[in-house]
């Protein structure tokens, strides 16, 4: 029952982070009143992306409305991106990876964390699909994220009584964003992102403590590398290639946040540490 109420839900939240990117990216461009109210995230009717067709409730069903319509939309049989359903599945995905490997218990405290981590999850779907897209990580995303990181650090140090946690968070915030600001700073804007800069500041609040910092950063430098050094082999990149840095840095925050403590048990295992 619980693992079809996260399906359910991380499915209508990938629904709704689909709709999101698009009305804030198309947003920007608007000029009249009108358009404006249309592509309001709270106010806006569902449309079609290119007829602009008014959506009915049977063609909004998460991946299923998707698939009945054979990927076309409805009414102008133009091709809907295949970024819709997996976007939806991947976040009922991540809901349901974070419920299996949930190490803060499933008392009060541990639900209401819970909570707070699935929307911030859906904060970070929407990024990455935003970077992947238009090489941006937009203000009016991560400024909300680092407001819930505010609100939950004090929410978890205040539950807790314990100090500790807002000092681990300063010390994670200074070497990610430190790290980071130093960069772009030094590079113009060109080795890093001012976007990156401002989400460091919600990764390292929510992770914590510069091992986790260092460990998240190692982890996003890896997946990057991954990603990077072969499109470079193809011929695909070069140097000077700008590549998203984002959804990287989000990735491995996920697998820090759910699965630092037993890759740092591991590691010191493997050396033997005490």
């Amino acid at each position: 029952m619980i693992y079809t109420a996260l399906i359910l839900l991380g499915l209508c939240f990938g629904s709704f982070v689909n709709a999101l990117v698009w009305r804030l990216h198309e947003g920007q461009k608007a000029r009249s009143t009108k358009q404006k109210a249309e592509l309001s995230i709270t106010h806006g009717r569902s449309m079609c992306v290119y007829c602009g067709h008014m959506l009915a409730w049977y063609d909004l069903v998460p991946v299923l409305s998707w698939l009945s319509l054979g990927g076309k939309c409805r009414y102008c049989r133009k091709s809907i991106s295949w970024q819709y359903p997996v976007v939806e599945l991947v976040t009922a995905a991540l809901f349901i990876v974070s419920y299996l490997h949930w190490q803060y218990g499933f008392d009060t405290q541990g639900i209401v964390q819970l909570g707070f981590w699935i929307v911030f999850l859906t904060g970070f779907v929407a990024l990455v699909v935003y970077d992947l897209r238009w090489m941006l990580l937009p203000d009016r995303i991560v400024r909300p994220l680092q407001i819930l990181a505010g609100v939950y650090l004090l929410f978890v140090a205040a539950i807790s009584q314990d100090v500790q946690i807002v000092l681990g968070a300063i010390w994670g915030v200074l070497f990610s964003a430190g790290l980071f600001y130093v960069l772009f700073q030094v590079s113009a804007g060109k080795w890093i992102g001012g976007g990156d800069v401002k989400l460091a500041v919600v990764l390292g609040t929510l992770i914590g403590g510069p091992v986790n910092a260092l460990l998240m950063l190692f982890i996003a430098s890896v997946f990057g590398s991954l990603v990077g050094l072969p499109l470079m082999l193809l011929g695909k990149a070069k140097r000077n290639t700008r590549i998203p840095f984002g959804p990287f840095l989000i990735l491995a925050t996920i697998i820090v946040y759910l699965f630092g403590a037993s890759l740092i048990d591991f590691y010191k295992r493997q050396l033997l540490i005490a």
